[in-house]
């Protein structure tokens, strides 16, 4: 599947004009004297190498059908939500189910399947959704997706926890692990309405990813922008009139989600507000510092953005650091939420300055591989704490890489001194 995905992607892609300065930048940045390592990661992978990504995933998939009772935990609870609506019952009932009206439509394929077929099939479409976001993360730089980075991201992905405790749990979050480069890739090629169609679509599915749309007001694209709120909008009231008490969304679901939730989801809560209660912290100060990080990453995306580099890297870094300044504050946040953003991050490698070309990016993930064992962190009711370090650590490495250059002109504008500051650039790790 894999290969063949690869195939579709590269036909297509190499066949389509990009019109924009940022579709050459891989070929312009991979030069004499660049990283030699660069250079390796984007030659053409052995079979061999992609038949041993195919076991790593296959073996996922199998443990999870094996030990994993249920259909995904956080899937089971959109399943319920579609039976009910087939057996005439209120989707809202149940205070889990936490989507929009379109998700329950969504998952009446899923109720229509019975419990044995879905404790293969949602582990399956987990892992088939997140490879696929991380093939067109590659076609956002050009990377061809039979290359070594292909494929070493694959395999990668293995020993990944986040990847593995969201295929695991099936939560919809695994939609817009796809959706969002997808989004990306159109809006570099200039198709931003259908852009705005794709990430609507997601919204229907789950509202993940409305931080984005304030990358469609960065850039001024409103056409696009009125298409990506039409979708879930009508989505919604096509499927609110054939359910039952569908206000029950307003009276129930929503203030359950303005609360945090309740006592079960609160322990895995790795956003700073609840962090920093955790640590004693009174909530009032805690939700407020946390507002304020929010607040600036919301200005570090602004500064990116105006920085008006054409390409990739700009739409890439941008979306990403209005993600994450959203997961800073949103309650609750959680370790797989991470996993919408990465795979573009991981793939602008290729470019000098991108953020993977810090080793702090790569220190943040080093807790989150299986098989770790970090003492006082590892109980269910302390991850969050793991969680945590990884998420607000690449959330300050991404913030500094967009404002880096401004930092470092108002540095160079200071009247040089008897001893003035060193201004050596700093290097990249590759």
């Amino acid at each position: 599947m894999v290969g063949l995905s690869g195939r579709l992607l590269d036909g297509r892609m190499s066949a389509e004009k990009t019109g924009t300065a940022g579709a050459g930048e891989v070929r312009d940045a991979v030069r004499p004297g660049d990283s030699p390592v660069v250079g390796w990661l984007l030659r053409r992978a052995p079979w061999p190498l992609w038949a041993v990504a195919a076991v790593l995933m296959g073996a996922v998939v199998f443990h999870i059908h094996r030990h994993s009772p249920t259909v995904g935990m956080d899937n089971d609870f959109v399943v319920k939500a579609a039976r009910a609506l087939l057996d005439g019952e209120a989707p809202y009932a149940d205070k889990r189910f936490l989507y929009l009206p379109s998700a329950v439509l969504a998952a009446v394929p899923e109720a229509l399947l019975s419990t044995g077929e879905l404790r293969l099939l949602v582990p399956v479409a987990g892992v088939v959704l997140v490879v696929l976001g991380w093939l067109v993360s590659l076609r956002i730089f050009r990377i061809p997706v039979r290359s070594r980075l292909a494929v070493l991201g694959v395999a990668a992905l293995a020993f990944f926890e986040p990847f593995r405790n969201v295929v695991n749990i099936g939560n919809w979050t695994l939609a817009s692990v796809a959706a969002l480069p997808l989004v990306l890739l159109l809006a570099l090629r200039s198709r931003w309405v259908a852009a705005g169609a794709v990430l609507g679509l997601a919204l229907a599915l789950k509202p993940l990813l409305a931080p984005l749309l304030l990358l469609l007001v960065l850039a001024r694209r409103w056409r696009a922008l009125a298409v990506a709120v039409a979708v879930p909008v009508a989505a919604s009231a096509l499927a609110a009139p054939v359910m039952p008490r569908p206000g029950m969304f307003f009276t129930r679901t929503l203030p359950f989600l303005l609360h945090g939730q309740d006592s079960f989801a609160r322990p895995f809560d790795a956003s700073l507000g609840m962090i920093l209660t955790r640590l004693g912290v009174p909530e009032t100060a805690a939700y407020g510092v946390a507002a304020v990080a929010a607040v600036a990453g919301l200005w570090c995306a602004r500064v990116r953005w105006r920085r008006g580099d054409a390409g990739a890297l700009r739409l890439v870094e941008t979306a990403a650091m209005l993600m994450l300044a959203a997961f800073l504050v949103s309650r609750p946040s959680f370790d797989h939420y991470l996993l919408v953003v990465l795979p573009p991050l991981v793939a602008s490698v290729v470019l000098p300055g991108s953020v993977p070309r810090a080793v702090w990016f790569w220190a943040a993930l080093v807790p989150q591989v299986t098989g770790l064992v970090w003492p006082h962190l590892e109980g269910l009711h302390r991850r969050a704490f793991k969680d945590a370090a990884m998420l607000w650590a690449v959330a300050a490495v991404l913030a500094w890489t967009c404002i880096r250059p401004r930092v470092l002109r108002a540095v160079a504008a200071l009247p040089a001194g008897p001893e003035s500051p060193d201004r050596t650039p700093v290097r990249d790790v590759f």
